[in-house]
């Protein structure tokens, strides 16, 4: 073990319910029954359903939760699924996602997730290593996957289709055939899934989450239903939502932050509108006006980006009291970081403007949002304040799949912009003598399933997690993460990067931005690949004349080049010396998780693209 920091466990001014840490949930099965039984007429869920007039939102009580979960879980069990063997989800974020997830969680059995965009030999590695016996999958394209690799995962046993006919075989059944199967097991054993729930405790699997493989096969993270319940009673203890909290949640529940996010509506009993497809989330939130929503960084850089650039294209008084809103928001949030209130002129100033411009950009995202959380990746400070500046707080915490998601989060009456905020009440967080964080708690992993080594690797034998980040602890016990430790490199001058706090800084800036992938391990001096928003860019482009034209053939223009060197001079400006970007390429194609660039949570792999763009990067210093 390193040497390493005095530690911070949760700081002596944060007020926390012990109690409700003492005597959480003793499994996932437990903490549905329990809010079921609590809350059975109050909304749990809601969904995008086909009406008569185009789509519509349709509820679902905890109680109509709580029967079909039932039948469902029954239904596992009729399948002949024992307590703790592998149900894998292969679908998007949608309701019956969290349908199946639940069942499988009172028929105390374990689930394994897959993302809806992972490729077929990995779909079968996961399968495979897993040992899962039944799949649920989200559709028949889904279904034409499993079946191409079914010679290699002789295991799995049956697969249940959430939408669209399976063809006429013994391998596949619909969700409601799952049902009507559950009903039937349940009329000869009433008590079938109630006693798989008594049977459960906090150290039974629950979950098998593979991680997304920035560097060869995925992971399989065992996380038992003690993490999942600490997790929630956690969060919950710390008092920042409560039920009457309705959360929009799109994020991939094949991903631990939405999972966790999942978890959480049970303890709390907040609804929850479901619906992953990202191209909707806009539109989705006018309808259901949530007042929370979990987020990725990319979404907020967007967001800000395409308000930022509608504001320009008005011109006129619209953007002048756009820029004295932004400024004068930004100074009214610096104060509430700081736990005071604005006074006097800029008390009134701030009022005034807020009614003008910022009640209009919070209605953009349904009117009622009081609060947004930032996890899976650095998001830039300054896109967070700006959000902060228009009445939106974004919260943004950080942990991994190896700590069931939240470790710290910031607080809305306790922040620091630019932090991922405090530990949760039972966490631990030491910061090595190397800058590893480090994090110990009832929400850390099993470990790697069929992986002893790795366990070994990233599990001390007191509980200490080696993160793989480097970060440091303020005075206040705020943790900031700098970097991946992998992600850092020293230059040929001996002179270390962090990558990742340079990328984030860059996307706050430019509004068309879409990646910055920083280089220079081993050179002179950093360069870098951009690529832009083909959504952004088209509307700058039709303002330049070059409307309609390819996204390729606009970006290599030198009115393009031009515009981005202007963003890169500003970021550079910024920067240490030995960090500033001497040389730049703007790729004619955006990164994608298709091509293998971008994991299924948006997370960078930095070593696919380096070497997808070898030559690329080599032209950038065959002169020096």
């Amino acid at each position: 073990m390193h040497r390493v920091t005095p530690q911070f466990h949760t700081p002596a001014d944060e007020p926390v319910d012990h109690a409700v840490l003492e005597h959480r949930a003793a499994s996932v099965g437990h903490l549905l029954r329990d809010r079921v039984a609590a809350t059975p007429h109050a909304p749990a869920f809601l969904h995008a359903v086909a009406g008569e007039g185009g789509e519509e939102w349709a509820t679902v009580s905890w109680g109509e939760l709580g029967e079909v979960v039932r039948e469902l879980g029954a239904g596992i069990i009729a399948l002949g699924v024992e307590p703790e063997e592998r149900v894998a989800i292969a679908s998007g974020t949608r309701y019956e996602w969290a349908l199946a997830d639940l069942a499988v969680m009172v028929a105390g059995a374990a689930t394994t997730t897959i993302y809806p965009t992972t490729i077929a030999d990995d779909v079968a590695f996961i399968l495979e290593d897993s040992a899962t016996r039944v799949v649920f999958a989200e559709d028949t394209g889904q279904l034409e996957t499993l079946r191409a690799i079914r010679h290699r995962i002789p295991g799995v046993g049956r697969v249940v289709l959430m939408e669209g006919t399976p063809d006429a075989d013994d391998w596949t059944l619909t969700l409601e055939e799952l049902r009507a199967l559950g009903r039937e097991y349940l009329d000869g054993d009433p008590g079938a899934v109630d006693a798989r729930i008594d049977a459960l405790g906090p150290q039974r699997l629950a979950t098998i989450i593979y991680t997304s493989g920035t560097t060869g096969r995925p992971k399989g993270v065992r996380l038992q239903h003690g993490a999942w319940t600490y997790e929630a009673a956690a969060t919950d203890a710390i008092h920042i939502l409560d039920e009457d909290d309705v959360q929009y949640l799109w994020l991939p529940l094949a991903h631990v932050f939405g999972k966790n996010l999942l978890t959480l509506t049970l303890q709390i009993g907040f609804a929850t509108a479901i619906d992953g497809r990202v191209d909707r989330i806009v539109d989705n939130l006018a309808v259901v006006r949530p007042t929370f929503m979990g987020a990725a960084p990319r979404i907020f850089e967007k967001a800000y980006a395409r308000v930022s650039m509608m504001m320009e294209a008005e011109g006129g008084l619209k953007l002048r009291l756009f820029r004295a809103a932004s400024r004068t928001g930004r100074e009214v949030s610096v104060l509430r970081e700081q736990g005071t209130a604005p006074t006097g002129l800029l008390a009134w100033r701030h009022a005034v403007l807020d009614r003008l411009v910022g009640r209009k950009i919070r209605e953009r995202f349904g009117g009622n949002i009081r609060m947004f959380i930032s996890g899976s990746a650095p998001l830039d400070p300054d896109v967070a304040r700006w959000f902060d500046a228009m009445g939106m707080l974004v919260a943004e915490g950080y942990g991994l799949t190896e700590t069931s998601a939240a470790s710290c989060v910031n607080r809305p009456r306790a922040y620091r912009y630019g932090t991922v905020g405090w530990p949760l009440p039972g966490i631990e967080v030491r910061i090595a003598d190397d800058g590893e964080v480090l994090v110990r708690g009832p929400g850390n992993m099993e470990g790697y399933h069929n992986a002893p080594e790795a366990t070994a690797e990233t599990l001390e034998p007191d509980g200490w997690l080696h993160t793989g980040d480097i970060g440091e602890l303020d005075e206040r016990g705020f943790l900031r993460i700098t970097d991946r430790k992998k992600d850092l490199f020293k230059t040929s001058g001996g002179k270390y990067v962090a990558p990742g706090v340079i990328e984030a800084r860059f996307k706050g800036l430019c509004p068309y931005a879409s990646q910055l992938v920083v280089h220079g391990a081993g050179r002179s001096f950093v360069s870098a690949l951009i690529t832009l928003d083909p959504e952004a860019i088209s509307g700058w482009a039709a303002e330049h004349g070059m409307a309609g034209r390819p996204y390729a053939e606009v970006v290599a223009s030198e009115a393009c080049r031009a515009m981005v060197q202007g963003y890169v001079d500003e970021l550079n400006a910024g920067l240490n010396r030995w960090e500033t970007v001497k040389r730049f390429t703007i790729l004619d194609e955006d990164l994608s998780i298709e091509q293998g660039e971008l994991t299924p949570s948006l997370k960078l792999r930095r070593k696919a693209v380096a070497e997808r763009y070898r030559d690329t990067l080599d032209a950038h210093y065959s002169d020096s």
